[in-house]
């Protein structure tokens, strides 16, 4: 199931946890579990994509049959950051772990945290995904040339949403856009919301006047008609979506996005390796395989340390685009 709505996914209140976790008292044989008490964080508000892999992450193990019930829970705030603190400060917990990705390496810089991503124990890459160029249905805009044209005459006057902080990818697809198109970078009017479930709101609402954001969070939207699909800015199509990609538009860059996990600092080799064994078991189960096709997620599984490798290079590849940019 997809998002409907900001949070008709999920039909859960958010909820954000101030103290110390609680964890399970069964012991790593309980029946029917691997990690009992796994607890799986998600760095922004309910509706984004880090939320939706988190939960499609804990319904599709359950359903597996690899864990038990493992809790969702949102602690939002500065891009990311505010979660990754939290995850950095629970050194040695084994039951613990935070859904993310390239929005929260962007947010580390944009915010000049002294806790990054190196500070974590990478366990898995898990999705890439196109993000997608989306107006509301009334929109004016009936096409990406359409927009391109009056982005191109006022760019301040054309604010763009983003599910991301700045630094993120929802920041810098359109970044990336706008110097494709002849704007500068520090002229583009970007609107920076936590998650996609604000987004959604502002697009449906012109309160922007187009959205950018993952290309399996609005699929029911676009199928219904609410939302108007422009473009998709990765190097293909995608099966199923009537839209161009950029190239095709006349722009010559593309862009795609990717999420993960991650875990806290100080675990054992054990507690490390249960969490990457999970992870990639359930990579493996073909309700897994159904989720990535429903969301149109494309498969970039990169467990352990090869993932941690990734991060690094990744955390030097944002840090030069943003210098590029002029952000």
């Amino acid at each position: 199931m997809r998002l409907r709505t900001p949070l008709a996914l999920f039909g859960a209140a958010l909820l954000v946890l101030v103290g110390p976790p609680l964890l399970s008292t069964g012991s790593d044989s309980d029946t029917g579990t691997r990690i009992p008490g796994l607890r799986l964080m998600v760095p922004n508000t309910p509706g984004g994509g880090y939320d939706i892999t988190a939960r499609t992450v804990a319904k599709n193990a359950g359903e597996a049959g690899l864990t038990g019930d493992i809790e969702v829970f949102n602690l939002p705030g500065a891009g990311g950051t505010v979660g990754l603190t939290r995850l950095v400060g629970e050194r040695g917990n084994g039951r613990l772990a935070m859904s993310m990705g390239l929005g929260v390496v962007g947010a580390v810089h944009t915010n000049k945290t002294p806790i990054t991503l190196a500070d974590t124990t990478p366990i898995a890459r898990l999705t890439e995904e196109q993000d997608i160029v989306v107006v509301a249905e009334d929109s004016p805009y009936k096409t990406i040339r359409d927009l391109l044209a009056a982005w191109r005459k006022d760019p301040g006057k054309l604010p763009v949403g983003g599910g991301s902080s700045p630094g993120g990818p929802d920041h810098l697809a359109p970044m990336l856009m706008a110097r494709a198109a002849g704007i500068s970078p520090k002229d583009v009017n970007y609107v920076p919301f936590d998650g996609g479930g604000e987004l959604l709101a502002s697009i449906l609402g012109n309160k922007v006047a187009f959205g950018v954001s993952g290309v399996g969070e609005y699929l029911d939207q676009i199928e219904a008609g609410e939302l108007r699909l422009l473009a998709v800015t990765g190097p293909r199509r995608v099966p199923g979506l009537d839209a161009p990609t950029l190239r095709e538009a006349g722009l010559d860059t593309e862009f795609t996005n990717w999420r993960g996990i991650v875990a806290p600092p100080g675990l054992s080799d054990a507690e490390r390796d249960k969490l990457v064994a999970l992870v990639t078991e359930l990579h493996g189960s073909p309700q897994w395989r159904e989720s990535m096709k429903t969301h149109g997620w494309d498969d970039a599984f990169l467990p352990g340390e090869r993932f941690g490798a990734f991060l690094t290079e990744q955390d030097r590849r944002v840090a030069s685009v943003l210098k590029e940019l002029g952000l």
